[in-house]
């Protein structure tokens, strides 16, 4: 019988991380250990010593970046542990759902390598079409496109295979979390580290969006100060992506392309919505692009939220 691990990264949310473990502790099923990576100022350990019901370690990873918490989280790993997987700390459970996750894993083949809990609010993918025109998106679930973009996962009506895995709502294989780690090259909130991992981990492993294990994911709104930020991510962490997996099919062109996409995309969804947050994404995206074009794979950091 599996034994699950969960590591949860956070920084800063107290009430959130709260929130998560109380659905943590009232899960049908207890996880075998859980590893808080604390990366707030100041330190919330005072939140984990409220759940003793909980298998909890916690330790301390400062300054905080979300692919260093995660690969430190999982050097915690207790030997008897056969899956390992991550959880956003605003994440909320439902009561059966790391129940239904471990029934999966018990019929699961060898070539499965990792699985995602289904995310109910994730809403539906909206403006695909459009979306397509410009290599931003498919109407399948979970793609990666040769763009280096890829297709929302959200939450299917039936368990499916896919290219990419949310990173803070799976869980992998031990011998997977002990071949590939997250790449640090992906700074602070670290936009896209999580479909780098997973799709590395799918060149050798099927991915798996499990429709009956199923959690909520509360997201906090982006601060409008940090929509440049994003739209340099949505270019330079995109290309960065592009580069590495060339070899499996990914087009550098086509990624320069959807680039010029997103921010005429945003330019005219900033128009027609009124929305001065699309400008600055734009904003962002052109900068990105220039930095792209002159400085190559340029590490960028900052926190999003």
């Amino acid at each position: 019988m599996h034994k699950i691990a969960f590591v949860v990264p956070t920084k800063d949310r107290e009430k959130d991380l709260r929130v998560m473990l109380t659905s943590l502790q009232a899960q049908t099923y207890l996880p075998d250990q859980i590893i808080v990576v604390d990366g707030s100022k100041p330190v919330i350990k005072h939140v984990v010593d409220e759940f003793p019901k909980l298998s909890i370690d916690y330790i301390r990873v400062f300054p905080p970046s979300l692919s260093k918490q995660r690969n430190a989280g999982m050097a915690l790993l207790r030997d008897d542990i056969t899956l390992a997987g991550y959880l956003d700390d605003d994440l909320e459970l439902e009561s059966d759902a790391i129940e239904k996750m471990l029934k999966f894993w018990e019929t699961a083949t060898n070539e499965i390598g990792g699985a995602a809990f289904a995310i109910t609010n994730a809403g539906d993918p909206k403006g695909t079409r459009i979306k397509e025109w410009f290599g931003l998106d498919a109407t399948k679930r979970g793609r990666v496109l040769d763009t280096g973009w890829t297709s929302m996962l959200g939450a299917p009506k039936q368990t499916i295979e896919v290219d990419w895995l949310c990173g803070g709502a799976t869980v992998w294989r031990r011998s997977v979390v002990e071949t590939f780690q997250y790449d640090d090259w992906f700074q602070g909130t670290g936009f896209m580290e999580d479909i780098d991992f997973s799709y590395n981990v799918g060149s050798q492993y099927k991915l798996i969006l499990v429709a009956e294990a199923k959690v909520a994911h509360y997201h906090h709104p982006v601060q409008p100060s940090k929509h440049v930020l994003l739209g340099k991510w949505q270019i330079v962490n995109r290309l960065y992506f592009v580069k590495k997996y060339r070899s499996r099919g990914l087009s550098l062109f086509k990624a320069w392309v959807a680039s010029f996409g997103v921010m005429i995309l945003n330019l005219i969804l900033g128009v027609t919505r009124r929305d001065s947050n699309r400008f600055r994404c734009a904003l962002g995206n052109l900068i990105g692009v220039l930095i792209a074009a002159v400085q190559g794979e340029k590490k960028i950091g900052g926190h999003l939220k």
